[in-house]
């Protein structure tokens, strides 16, 4: 039996991950419920509500509580469901401002990503979010603000306007919103930021230019 403590920090374990769409770290379990001075209590309170079937946790990985069913305390219901995560690449930072990082695809770590927001792992990367170029994009309802992670679909290569991409440039990457001009062609990779320095990227003849991928989920910090 788990105590109305442990209650409360399931339930918020349940709430944080459908909203963020992924499991808080120990530090953010100690931060919302004020065990600040005492950080091992997070950790007691977690692994007694693993012992009694409630999460499952990887040791040593962080952001790695899986959920188990919804039930009451009194019923409990050891089978896993829909909150269960797959596990996606993390291959480094994007920058969302100028394309000066590059885009070297050495997988960093991984995310585990709850199956109601992600349903496949396939041909899916995350990346981190440097800059403040995009924080007013909205992917899914959530902007882009640094330290965040992207979802990468990498097969989707023949972007449409008002796509969010992932493009390289001159072996920098960058994530941007895709704009094709009608008239002429002309690729522009704008900026949604409540920065105004932050200006649209035109694409020429001599950039070596191509798009990685799309934007196809934002994981909050």
């Amino acid at each position: 039996m788990i105590s109305p403590k442990q209650k409360q920090i399931y339930d918020f374990i349940v709430s944080y991950s459908q909203e963020h769409g992924g499991s808080p770290s120990l530090e953010e379990i100690a931060a919302h419920f004020d065990f600040l001075q005492y950080p091992s209590s997070a950790h007691y309170h977690v692994k007694k509500l693993q012992a009694e079937g409630y999460l499952e946790r990887e040791t040593n990985r962080p952001r790695s509580i899986g959920i188990f069913a919804d039930r009451t305390v009194k019923t409990p219901i050891f089978k896993k469901t829909g909150m269960d995560a797959v596990r996606i690449p993390v291959l480094g930072a994007a920058n969302a401002g100028p394309a000066t990082l590059f885009a070297e695809e050495n997988v960093a770590g991984y995310l585990k990503v709850s199956r109601s927001v992600l349903n496949r792992k396939d041909n899916v990367f995350a990346l981190r979010v440097e800059g403040d170029s995009m924080n007013r994009a909205k992917i899914n309802g959530k902007n882009l603000e640094a330290g965040d992670f992207v979802l990468i679909d990498s097969t989707y290569r023949t972007p449409r306007s008002g796509d969010y991409v992932l493009s390289v440039i001159d072996d920098c990457a960058n994530l941007k919103k895709f704009q094709r001009d009608s008239k002429t062609g002309d690729v522009l990779l704008i900026s949604e930021s409540n920065n105004p320095k932050h200006k649209p990227i035109y694409i020429s003849s001599e950039d070596d230019f191509m798009v990685n991928g799309k934007i196809i989920g934002v994981l909050k910090r």
